[in-house]
Protein backbone atom coordinates (compact mmCIF):
# COMPACT_ATOMS: atom_id res chain seq x y z
CA UNK A 1 0.00 0.00 0.00
CA UNK A 2 1.10 3.54 -0.96
CA UNK A 3 1.53 5.96 2.22
CA UNK A 4 -0.10 8.92 3.35
CA UNK A 5 3.08 10.62 2.39
CA UNK A 6 3.64 9.26 -0.99
CA UNK A 7 -0.02 9.95 -2.16
CA UNK A 8 0.16 13.57 -1.11
CA UNK A 9 3.26 14.10 -3.14
CA UNK A 10 1.72 12.47 -5.76
CA UNK A 11 -1.34 15.26 -6.05
CA UNK A 12 0.76 17.70 -7.52
CA UNK A 13 1.85 15.60 -10.39
CA UNK A 14 -0.58 16.17 -12.87
CA UNK A 15 -0.36 12.87 -14.17
CA UNK A 16 -0.57 10.91 -10.87
CA UNK A 17 -3.60 13.09 -9.08
CA UNK A 18 -6.42 11.31 -10.30
CA UNK A 19 -5.11 8.32 -8.51
CA UNK A 20 -3.96 10.15 -5.80
CA UNK A 21 -7.08 11.86 -5.13
CA UNK A 22 -8.97 8.38 -5.08
CA UNK A 23 -6.61 6.71 -2.63
CA UNK A 24 -6.25 9.13 -0.45
CA UNK A 25 -10.66 9.70 -0.38
CA UNK A 26 -10.94 6.26 0.08
CA UNK A 27 -7.98 5.79 2.94
CA UNK A 28 -8.87 9.30 4.42
CA UNK A 29 -10.10 7.56 7.33
CA UNK A 30 -7.14 5.54 8.59
CA UNK A 31 -4.49 8.37 8.08
CA UNK A 32 -5.35 10.09 11.04
CA UNK A 33 -2.74 13.38 10.62
CA UNK A 34 -3.52 13.38 6.76
CA UNK A 35 -5.58 17.01 7.79
CA UNK A 36 -2.19 18.84 8.51
CA UNK A 37 -0.10 16.61 5.76
CA UNK A 38 -2.56 17.95 3.38
CA UNK A 39 -2.62 21.81 4.68
CA UNK A 40 1.34 22.33 5.25
CA UNK A 41 3.02 20.25 2.37
CA UNK A 42 3.73 22.48 -0.49
CA UNK A 43 1.45 23.06 -3.47
CA UNK A 44 -1.03 20.58 -2.24
CA UNK A 45 -3.86 22.49 -1.06
CA UNK A 46 -3.39 24.80 -4.65
CA UNK A 47 -3.86 21.43 -6.69
CA UNK A 48 -7.18 20.67 -4.40
CA UNK A 49 -8.22 24.59 -5.54
CA UNK A 50 -7.02 23.64 -8.94
CA UNK A 51 -9.55 20.76 -9.56
CA UNK A 52 -12.46 22.69 -8.37
CA UNK A 53 -11.93 25.39 -10.04
CA UNK A 54 -11.63 23.68 -13.73
CA UNK A 55 -14.92 21.90 -13.31
CA UNK A 56 -16.39 25.79 -13.25
CA UNK A 57 -17.21 26.08 -17.11
CA UNK A 58 -18.92 22.58 -17.00
CA UNK A 59 -21.49 24.46 -14.31
CA UNK A 60 -23.49 26.43 -16.97
CA UNK A 61 -24.39 24.99 -19.20
CA UNK A 62 -24.50 21.98 -17.27
CA UNK A 63 -21.96 19.59 -19.40
CA UNK A 64 -20.35 17.87 -16.16
CA UNK A 65 -19.57 13.82 -16.21
CA UNK A 66 -19.90 11.63 -14.07
CA UNK A 67 -16.30 10.79 -14.26
CA UNK A 68 -15.57 14.76 -13.68
CA UNK A 69 -18.11 14.53 -10.65
CA UNK A 70 -16.95 12.12 -9.14
CA UNK A 71 -12.99 13.62 -9.71
CA UNK A 72 -13.94 16.71 -7.73
CA UNK A 73 -15.68 14.93 -5.33
CA UNK A 74 -12.70 12.87 -4.14
CA UNK A 75 -10.49 16.62 -3.74
CA UNK A 76 -13.63 17.84 -1.95
CA UNK A 77 -13.75 14.68 0.26
CA UNK A 78 -9.79 15.31 1.78
CA UNK A 79 -10.95 18.88 1.94
CA UNK A 80 -13.60 18.34 4.52
CA UNK A 81 -10.87 15.93 6.32
CA UNK A 82 -9.14 19.42 6.34
CA UNK A 83 -12.06 21.40 7.52
CA UNK A 84 -12.65 18.49 10.42
CA UNK A 85 -9.21 18.30 11.72
CA UNK A 86 -8.96 21.04 15.05
CA UNK A 87 -4.95 21.44 13.41
CA UNK A 88 -6.64 22.75 10.37
CA UNK A 89 -9.73 24.15 10.15
CA UNK A 90 -9.23 27.85 11.43
CA UNK A 91 -6.61 28.32 8.46
CA UNK A 92 -8.98 26.57 6.34
CA UNK A 93 -11.70 29.39 7.22
CA UNK A 94 -9.07 32.64 6.83
CA UNK A 95 -7.94 30.99 3.70
CA UNK A 96 -11.72 31.27 2.65
CA UNK A 97 -11.59 28.14 0.95
CA UNK A 98 -15.45 27.45 1.71
CA UNK A 99 -16.00 30.11 -0.97
CA UNK A 100 -14.51 27.68 -3.70
CA UNK A 101 -17.18 25.35 -3.12
CA UNK A 102 -20.75 28.11 -3.37
CA UNK A 103 -20.62 27.62 -7.45
CA UNK A 104 -21.32 24.06 -7.00
CA UNK A 105 -24.42 24.84 -4.48
CA UNK A 106 -25.37 27.52 -6.58
CA UNK A 107 -25.99 24.53 -9.27
CA UNK A 108 -29.57 23.57 -10.36
CA UNK A 109 -29.42 20.96 -12.54
CA UNK A 110 -30.78 17.73 -10.63
CA UNK A 111 -28.89 14.91 -12.88
CA UNK A 112 -26.41 12.63 -10.43
CA UNK A 113 -23.62 14.06 -11.20
CA UNK A 114 -24.50 17.59 -9.98
CA UNK A 115 -26.72 15.98 -7.27
CA UNK A 116 -23.18 14.35 -5.98
CA UNK A 117 -21.41 17.57 -6.11
CA UNK A 118 -23.51 19.48 -4.10
CA UNK A 119 -24.21 16.80 -1.42
CA UNK A 120 -20.17 16.56 -1.13
CA UNK A 121 -20.34 19.96 -0.74
CA UNK A 122 -22.37 20.49 1.81
CA UNK A 123 -20.76 17.70 3.62
CA UNK A 124 -17.49 19.92 3.66
CA UNK A 125 -19.98 22.85 5.75
CA UNK A 126 -21.34 20.53 7.35
CA UNK A 127 -18.27 19.36 9.12
CA UNK A 128 -17.49 23.12 9.48
CA UNK A 129 -20.56 23.45 11.59
CA UNK A 130 -20.78 20.17 13.55
CA UNK A 131 -17.71 21.14 15.90
CA UNK A 132 -19.74 23.88 17.96
CA UNK A 133 -17.53 26.88 17.05
CA UNK A 134 -18.73 30.86 17.03
CA UNK A 135 -16.17 31.57 14.49
CA UNK A 136 -16.97 29.23 12.04
CA UNK A 137 -20.98 30.78 12.53
CA UNK A 138 -19.66 34.04 12.04
CA UNK A 139 -17.77 33.21 9.31
CA UNK A 140 -20.45 31.76 7.43
CA UNK A 141 -22.91 34.44 8.22
CA UNK A 142 -20.82 36.95 6.33
CA UNK A 143 -21.59 34.88 3.07
CA UNK A 144 -23.90 33.32 1.25
CA UNK A 145 -24.69 30.22 3.35
CA UNK A 146 -27.80 30.52 4.23
CA UNK A 147 -29.78 31.14 0.91
CA UNK A 148 -27.59 28.28 -0.87
CA UNK A 149 -29.10 26.19 2.16
CA UNK A 150 -32.74 27.45 1.41
CA UNK A 151 -32.13 26.54 -2.24
CA UNK A 152 -30.95 23.12 -1.76
CA UNK A 153 -34.05 22.90 0.66
CA UNK A 154 -36.08 23.39 -1.60
CA UNK A 155 -35.17 21.42 -4.64
CA UNK A 156 -32.35 18.55 -3.32
CA UNK A 157 -32.66 15.03 -2.83
CA UNK A 158 -34.04 13.80 0.46
CA UNK A 159 -29.95 13.48 1.55
CA UNK A 160 -28.52 16.77 0.54
CA UNK A 161 -32.14 18.61 2.13
CA UNK A 162 -31.24 17.13 5.28
CA UNK A 163 -27.56 17.76 5.04
CA UNK A 164 -28.42 21.53 4.17
CA UNK A 165 -31.55 21.62 7.02
CA UNK A 166 -28.70 20.45 9.41
CA UNK A 167 -26.34 23.13 8.65
CA UNK A 168 -29.28 25.67 9.01
CA UNK A 169 -29.69 23.81 11.94
CA UNK A 170 -26.50 24.26 13.52
CA UNK A 171 -26.01 27.85 12.67
CA UNK A 172 -29.69 28.58 14.60
CA UNK A 173 -28.29 26.53 17.77
CA UNK A 174 -25.28 29.24 17.76
CA UNK A 175 -27.02 32.36 19.66
CA UNK A 176 -25.11 34.42 16.48
CA UNK A 177 -27.11 32.61 14.31
CA UNK A 178 -30.40 32.66 15.90
CA UNK A 179 -29.90 36.43 16.37
CA UNK A 180 -28.94 36.84 12.76
CA UNK A 181 -31.84 35.08 11.17
CA UNK A 182 -34.43 36.58 13.65
CA UNK A 183 -32.45 39.80 13.34
CA UNK A 184 -35.25 40.79 10.14
CA UNK A 185 -38.65 39.64 9.13
CA UNK A 186 -37.15 39.19 5.51
CA UNK A 187 -34.51 36.57 6.69
CA UNK A 188 -37.08 35.13 9.18
CA UNK A 189 -39.96 34.83 6.68
CA UNK A 190 -37.21 33.07 4.16
CA UNK A 191 -36.16 30.40 6.19
CA UNK A 192 -39.34 29.68 7.70
CA UNK A 193 -41.29 29.10 4.40
CA UNK A 194 -38.90 26.87 2.75
CA UNK A 195 -39.48 24.78 6.43
CA UNK A 196 -42.78 25.26 6.18
CA UNK A 197 -42.74 23.61 2.38
CA UNK A 198 -40.34 20.70 3.42
CA UNK A 199 -43.54 20.17 6.04
CA UNK A 200 -45.95 20.00 3.32
CA UNK A 201 -43.88 17.84 0.98
CA UNK A 202 -43.32 15.31 4.15
CA UNK A 203 -46.81 14.76 4.59
CA UNK A 204 -46.78 13.21 1.36
CA UNK A 205 -43.59 11.25 1.29
CA UNK A 206 -42.64 10.97 5.06
CA UNK A 207 -38.69 11.06 6.38
CA UNK A 208 -38.00 10.80 9.63
CA UNK A 209 -34.77 12.10 9.56
CA UNK A 210 -35.27 15.09 7.62
CA UNK A 211 -38.50 15.72 10.27
CA UNK A 212 -35.90 15.94 13.34
CA UNK A 213 -33.69 18.21 12.01
CA UNK A 214 -36.97 20.37 10.34
CA UNK A 215 -38.37 20.45 13.83
CA UNK A 216 -35.50 21.28 15.57
CA UNK A 217 -35.13 24.30 13.64
CA UNK A 218 -38.62 25.54 14.63
CA UNK A 219 -37.76 24.39 17.74
CA UNK A 220 -34.58 26.82 17.78
CA UNK A 221 -36.32 29.32 16.49
CA UNK A 222 -39.19 29.58 18.78
CA UNK A 223 -36.69 30.85 21.44
CA UNK A 224 -36.47 34.16 20.06
CA UNK A 225 -39.46 36.09 21.34
CA UNK A 226 -40.50 38.00 17.77
CA UNK A 227 -40.24 34.73 15.69
CA UNK A 228 -42.12 33.17 18.24
CA UNK A 229 -44.85 35.06 17.96
CA UNK A 230 -44.69 34.84 13.71
CA UNK A 231 -44.54 30.92 14.89
CA UNK A 232 -48.26 31.59 15.97
CA UNK A 233 -49.68 32.05 13.00
CA UNK A 234 -46.98 30.20 10.37
CA UNK A 235 -46.50 26.82 12.20
CA UNK A 236 -47.50 24.70 9.85
CA UNK A 237 -50.95 22.43 10.88
CA UNK A 238 -49.07 19.18 9.93
CA UNK A 239 -47.04 19.24 13.13
CA UNK A 240 -49.96 20.17 15.93
CA UNK A 241 -52.03 16.94 14.05
CA UNK A 242 -51.13 13.27 13.95
CA UNK A 243 -49.31 13.55 10.31
CA UNK A 244 -46.05 12.29 11.34
CA UNK A 245 -47.06 10.37 14.44
CA UNK A 246 -45.83 6.74 12.59
CA UNK A 247 -42.35 8.77 11.32
CA UNK A 248 -41.86 9.91 14.62
CA UNK A 249 -42.90 6.42 16.35
CA UNK A 250 -39.58 5.57 17.25
CA UNK A 251 -37.81 8.86 18.18
CA UNK A 252 -38.82 10.12 21.35
CA UNK A 253 -36.40 13.02 21.16
CA UNK A 254 -37.88 14.21 17.94
CA UNK A 255 -41.09 14.04 19.59
CA UNK A 256 -40.00 15.92 22.45
CA UNK A 257 -39.02 18.39 20.61
CA UNK A 258 -41.74 18.74 19.05
CA UNK A 259 -44.01 19.04 22.22
CA UNK A 260 -42.00 21.64 23.54
CA UNK A 261 -42.15 23.63 20.18
CA UNK A 262 -46.44 23.64 20.67
CA UNK A 263 -45.81 24.54 24.38
CA UNK A 264 -43.51 27.60 23.18
CA UNK A 265 -45.55 28.81 20.34
CA UNK A 266 -48.80 28.43 22.80
CA UNK A 267 -50.54 26.20 20.25
CA UNK A 268 -52.96 23.49 21.30
CA UNK A 269 -51.86 20.20 19.65
CA UNK A 270 -54.83 19.22 16.89
CA UNK A 271 -56.31 15.78 17.54
CA UNK A 272 -53.65 15.00 20.35
CA UNK A 273 -52.51 10.96 20.23
CA UNK A 274 -49.91 9.23 22.61
CA UNK A 275 -47.08 7.59 20.17
CA UNK A 276 -45.70 4.57 22.11
CA UNK A 277 -41.60 4.45 22.15
CA UNK A 278 -39.49 2.29 19.58
CA UNK A 279 -36.09 0.86 19.49
CA UNK A 280 -32.86 2.83 18.14
CA UNK A 281 -32.77 2.86 14.11
CA UNK A 282 -30.73 1.19 12.06
CA UNK A 283 -26.49 1.81 11.69
CA UNK A 284 -26.33 5.25 10.05
CA UNK A 285 -24.50 5.91 7.22
CA UNK A 286 -21.15 7.83 6.48
CA UNK A 287 -22.81 10.59 5.75
CA UNK A 288 -25.52 10.37 8.08
CA UNK A 289 -22.96 10.38 10.87
CA UNK A 290 -22.18 14.18 9.81
CA UNK A 291 -25.59 14.67 10.91
CA UNK A 292 -25.29 13.43 14.39
CA UNK A 293 -24.57 15.51 17.26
Amino acid sequence: MATAEQLVLELIVPEQRENALLDLSKKRESFQELAPMLWYSCGTIAALLQEIVSIYPMLSPPTLTAGASNRVCNALALLQCVASHPETRTLFLNAHIPLYLYPFLNTVSKSRPFEYLRLTSLGVIGALVKVDDTDVINFLLSTEIIPLCLRTMEMGSELSKTVATFIVQKILLDDVGLAYICATAERFFAVSAVLGNMVQALAETPSSRLLKHIIRCYLRLSDNPRACEALKTCLPEYLRDNTFSNCLREDAGTRRWLTQLLINVGVAPLHPQRVPGGIPGAPLSAMEQLLTG
